[in-house]
């Protein structure tokens, strides 16, 4: 049995998913917020791009599930006597067990997208003599005997394989739509996927289906060649690029989720007290949110980075292991990030109380002599709590770049946490080399925006649910007024 671990960011994480599980029973229960949810699920951008961030949200749980491995009795333990437990001083996760292969499959160094060989030359011995060339990879594409003539071929005959269960398993998810969907109305199954396809449905299963299988088709194809290949190459340690990229997907989730509920009680508690009591209280916090946004917030999150990592090098016995000592420079970070970033929600907030402060039913309850903190709970903080979500869903895709840029300054997280900013820092002196290795910054910027582009679709879809200032209404067009005489003969047919 392994001695599972509990990192800083593994609580957080697991106590915000369960928040979200917690508000998600609460919206169900709620008729005012199951139809606003129900709009947002009605947009086909949000729900693909909601799917996606599932994904993604998925991966890093599994990611966030540590433990160290039991190891093997010692060979001189006398027979029948209880062995002395031992563990691993590495801490491994659910998801390096699940990517076993791609975790160890480490190189010498740099090699391209399915290569075989490696990408800088060296001095091999051939026939007895020393010779410039590039060495075959120890992993990637061992299973081919001549590389000159079975690459290719193998890679088209996997790819053609991958593809095959891919669409096979997307023609499942079709085939079980529409039979579900015909159940539930009540008609064919031919029927109800002629209704999926035009999108004459109440939900968009179009839009859901082609994301899921899209998600089939990538997963088949990398099921047929991640074990065999080095799907995005490899970096200059020879570590698979593929696999950092999919472990810094945890560390882009932490930040922008644990930095954004850090933000929230701050900007919520400044913002409704400036808004509701006014006067120098009001002056003082307004005082406070404008120093705290005159000073840069780079050198305000560096001056703290800097101070946390004196901290940590000050105080080593405080970790057993070198991942606890990385975590927590990272669950600090994630802090800082909120700590420094609660000013524009609190502006909006303060905005938004003194308007409900004037209302009929704040004046009606002040009248009944409701106390202030009464009032802040039961009709203050539940009118404001749709700005909270629209901001803390906008400023997830915010907390992500700026963890990139971060990191690519260098006070960001820890060089051992895989990160995209970690991965783009690293590529600096990549682009500047002849030829040029561009797969480690291409893997990591095209994971980073499918992540930001995804949140930022799905927050588009929420705030047009939430704020009706911005909502779309869609009108349809009427149809061009017909010709005078056709109107005549309408309306003389009318009157027969």
């Amino acid at each position: 049995m392994p001695k599972f671990v509990f990192l800083a960011t593994d609580i957080a994480l697991f106590a915000i998913l369960l928040g979200i599980a917690l508000y998600a029973r609460h919206a169900v229960r709620s008729v005012n917020l199951r139809q606003t949810w129900s709009q947002v699920l009605k947009n086909p951008s949000a729900v693909s791009a909601g799917l996606v961030l599932l994904l993604f949200f998925a991966i890093a749980t599994i990611d966030s599930v540590h433990f160290r491995p039991r190891l093997p009795p010692a060979a001189d333990t006398p027979a029948g006597a209880a062995a002395p437990v031992a563990y691993s001083t590495r801490t491994l996760s659910l998801l390096d067990v699940l990517l076993t292969g791609p975790r160890e499959s480490v190189e010498r160094t740099y090699s391209v997208p399915l290569g075989t060989h490696q990408f800088s030359k060296e001095s091999i011995l051939v026939d007895g003599k020393m010779v410039r060339e590039f060495p075959r990879l120890a992993y990637g594409g061992r299973h081919l005997k001549d590389t000159t003539t079975e690459w290719l071929p193998d890679v088209l005959t996997r790819s053609a394989v991958g593809l095959a269960f891919g669409g096979a398993a997307a023609a499942l998810l079709w085939g079980l739509a529409a039979w579900r969907l015909g159940r539930r109305e009540e008609q064919g199954t031919g029927a109800a996927f002629g209704a999926i396809w035009r999108g004459h449905t109440l939900y968009p299963w179009k839009a859901a289906l082609l994301t899921l299988s899209v998600m089939a088709l990538i997963a088949g194809w990398l099921a047929a060649l991640w074990p065999h290949y080095h799907v995005m190459g490899t970096d200059q340690t020879g570590n698979d690029v593929l696999f950092q990229a999919i472990k810094s997907i945890r560390t882009a989730v932490v930040i922008g989720s644990l930095a954004t509920l850090a933000t929230l009680p701050l900007a919520m508690l400044f913002g409704v007290l400036a808004g509701y009591f006014k006067g120098w209280v009001d002056d003082l916090i307004q005082y406070l949110y404008t120093v705290l946004s005159s000073i840069p917030s780079v050198l305000l999150i560096s001056a703290f980075v800097l101070l946390i990592q004196v901290f940590i090098d000050k105080n080593p016995t405080l970790f057993e292991t070198g991942l606890e000592r990385a975590d927590v420079r990272l669950f600090l970070l994630a802090v800082v990030l909120g700590i420094t970033g609660w000013a524009q929600l609190a502006r909006l907030l303060r905005a938004e109380t003194l308007k409900l402060g004037e209302l009929d039913f704040v004046q009606a309850a002040r009248a009944f002599g409701v106390s202030d903190v009464g009032i802040m709970r039961r009709h203050i903080l539940p009118n404001v709590m749709h700005i909270v979500v629209i901001v803390a869903v906008l400023d997830f895709s915010g907390l992500v770049l700026y963890e990139a840029v971060l990191s690519y300054v260098g006070v960001g997280v820890d060089p051992s946490t895989n990160s995209f900013g970690t991965m783009i820092n690293g590529a600096r002196n990549e682009m500047s080399r002849d030829p040029v290795v561009w797969w480690n910054l291409m893997t990591a910027f095209g994971f980073m925006v499918t992540l930001v582009l995804s949140m930022t679709l799905f927050s588009s879809a929420v705030r047009e649910a939430f704020d009706p200032r911005a909502r779309s209404f869609r009108v349809r067009r009427l149809p061009p007024p017909a010709p005078a005489s056709t109107a005549t003969a309408s309306t003389s047919a009318a009157k027969a």
